[in-house]
């Protein structure tokens, strides 16, 4: 009896050993060692472990080019993949940049007519000369489209179940000018997705998994795309904690993995610098709002510091801190709630002054 579970004991060591097998170019590091109070990080582990609520399933800090922080709850754990929800439009914007990076795009200032030939799509609207890349990576494309509004047309409950959407969305109009007012709406980042599609000849999935997925070791992830090989780029993504903070590590470290440069670097710069504060009281966690991110600034102890973040239902946050060259991830299924953000935001201040406490 003592030797079954002897062998069985061992086989989950070695179970868990495979998972947390170590990462090309991410070493991971003592905590310690690049400015966390382990303290401050066990209270925040026991904070996090006693919720009420038992939907929290990851935190995860890359501080310095280093894997610092790698914490799991109720049952997650490194392989398990989550629905990050919009967290998703956000990978689809660095995947413009990827996509810059290969020369399938030339730059933000192209209209999005330009993209798509009318001979292939007919209902194509002429308002779409009017805007730009910019315009849907910023939300000010003007269309008519509200994500919070199903009475208007471009609303995805009236093409997300389609088994061809394209055709459709590039028939919507604009219903007011270009930059004239942020409303948060899918179709913004669906386009954008549509568009790598047209120019690559591959589904917005199978162009992340050849150009990025794969060089990061992400092995295992979901995105739904559609019959006609359409990707959802407004969310739909399915991806594991480690793994959605390795995407934000390519923006803290400019756009490289190791030696390769996978994200046009000039990208990167605008994606962080972009900033406008036309989003209004829309998110009050947020101050700005650009290339799909949002953007604040906020002062957690005696630390004022800006960050850029990526935000999904539920509580699902990729937070990038250029200043402390940090990427904080964290995963949680509490969808349909705002609690979840504050919460994230109270974690998001812990993690900040955990570091506070070792200077």
């Amino acid at each position: 009896m003592r030797l079954i579970i002897f062998l069985v004991l061992a086989l989950l060591s070695i179970s868990l050993f495979a998972q947390r097998k170590p990462i090309i170019n991410l070493p991971s590091i003592n905590p310690e060692k690049v400015g966390f109070n382990q303290d401050s990080l066990n209270v925040l582990d026991d904070f996090i472990d006693n919720f009420k609520q038992r939907d929290y399933r990851a935190l995860i800090v890359i501080k310095d080019n280093k894997l610092g922080i790698e914490y799991y709850y109720n049952s997650f754990w490194r392989k398990h993949i989550h629905d990050i929800r919009s967290a998703g439009k956000s990978i689809t914007s660095l995947l413009l940049g990827v996509a810059i990076q290969e020369g399938y795009i030339e730059d933000l200032n192209q209209n999005v007519y330009s993209f798509f030939p009318k001979n292939k799509y007919p209902s194509i609207n002429e308002d779409y000369k009017k805007v730009k890349l910019i315009h849907l990576l910023n939300m000010v494309s003007g269309l008519d489209a509200d994500s919070d509004s199903s009475n208007t047309p471009g609303n995805a409950g009236h093409w997300i179940d389609k088994d061809e959407w394209v055709n459709y969305l590039l028939s919507i109009p604009l219903v007011r000018k270009p930059e004239s007012k942020w409303v948060y709406a899918d179709i913004n980042a669906v386009l954008i997705g549509a568009i790598i599609e047209e120019r690559t000849g591959m589904s917005l999935r199978d162009f992340a998994k050849k150009h990025v997925f794969d060089l990061l070791e992400i092995e295992e992830f979901y995105w739904y795309t559609n019959a006609s090989n359409q990707t959802g780029a407004a969310g739909n993504l399915y991806i594991s904690a480690l793994d959605f903070a390795k995407l934000g590590y390519l923006i803290s470290n400019k756009g490289k993995w190791g030696s390769k440069q996978i994200v046009n670097s000039d990208y990167i710069n605008s994606l962080i610098n972009e900033n406008s504060n036309a989003i209004g009281d829309y998110n009050p966690l947020a101050d700005g709002y650009g290339m799909l991110w949002y953007k604040s600034k906020r002062k957690f102890g005696t630390k004022e510091i800006e960050y850029l973040w990526a935000s999904g239902n539920g509580g699902n946050h990729l937070v990038i801190v250029p200043e402390e060259n940090m990427v904080i991830a964290m995963t949680s299924g509490a969808y349909g709630n705002w609690f979840p953000h504050q919460r994230a935001y109270l974690i998001l201040g812990k993690v900040i002054q955990a570091l506070e406490k070792n200077e």
